[in-house]
């Protein structure tokens, strides 16, 4: 699978060059993490999942999400946790990541957040973040650099029961 950032054809284009499985290791304050990330075209093409599994060591964490055009045709997501939470949000413009990037913004029960993805600098693979809006603006409180899982190449996507 190619690891080209380049934007496919269609409304859920964007996400292409996210396709495959792509790993981030790092430490926080609550220890070593690793996290996989995979993404795949499901449902004739028509969507993507997304399957997230967090190592934190002694325990993890799992999300999967749906992407889509909703009725209106416009594009979002559809996320669900292990710890049972569910949230939902839309695509939507965001001019402070650089070019290629993209963003889609969701109204939780703590207030609106957003999840980021751009590419790299440099080589294959992506950035990515989560933000919480506040009166002084965005604030970053997750930021990874996947890389793809084994081999130096994206690999295919985790596939989910």
């Amino acid at each position: 699978m190619s690891t080209r950032w380049s934007r496919g054809r269609g409304r859920l284009g964007l996400l292409d060059p996210l396709l495959g499985t792509w790993v981030a290791e790092g430490e926080s304050e609550l220890g070593h993490y690793r996290v996989q990330r995979g993404l795949e075209r499901v449902l004739q093409r028509s969507h993507v999942r997304m399957n997230v599994h967090w190592d934190l060591g002694d325990r993890s964490y799992d999300e999967w999400a749906i992407f889509g055009a909703d009725r209106d045709g416009t594009v979002g997501f559809w996320s669900f946790t292990s710890d049972g939470k569910q949230s939902r949000g839309h695509l939507v413009a965001a001019d402070d990541l650089p070019s290629g990037g993209f963003s889609f913004e969701a109204d939780m029960p703590a207030g609106r957040a957003r999840m980021l993805f751009w590419p790299r600098d440099h080589g294959p693979g992506f950035r990515f973040a989560v933000e919480s809006r506040s009166a002084k603006g965005w604030r970053r409180f997750v930021e990874h650099e996947y890389l793809p899982a084994e081999g130096g190449t994206a690999q295919p996507a985790l596939s989910g029961p």
